[in-house]
């Protein structure tokens, strides 16, 4: 779990406007940083199933996120992508 300050400071990184607590943007980082907190404790802990299925829910809701905002703002998607150095999804040409 982040710590208030940890959370306030990613906020104030990623939000939008003034009053921004929670677009997409924000509660992707938010996840991003719980995410990789979490894959530190599992390295420590590997048999803690608990929190494994915790962080896969995370990782699920953070892929909600993510897709939702690929499909309806691309380049809001692209800019936060790099920020996080999030893996991008490529597409194929026909």
């Amino acid at each position: 779990m982040l710590d208030q300050n940890a959370k306030l400071k990613i906020i104030e990184k990623y939000k939008q406007d003034a009053k921004d607590t929670g677009s997409s943007e924000v509660q992707i980082a938010l996840f991003t940083e719980e995410i990789k907190a979490l894959t530190g404790h599992l390295k420590e802990h590997p048999k803690d199933n608990s929190s494994r299925r915790g962080l896969l829910k995370m990782v699920s809701k953070r892929k909600r996120l993510v897709d939702f905002l690929q499909q309806t703002e691309p380049e809001r998607y692209e800019t936060i992508a790099k920020k996080l150095k999030l893996k991008t999804a490529t597409k194929v040409a026909a």
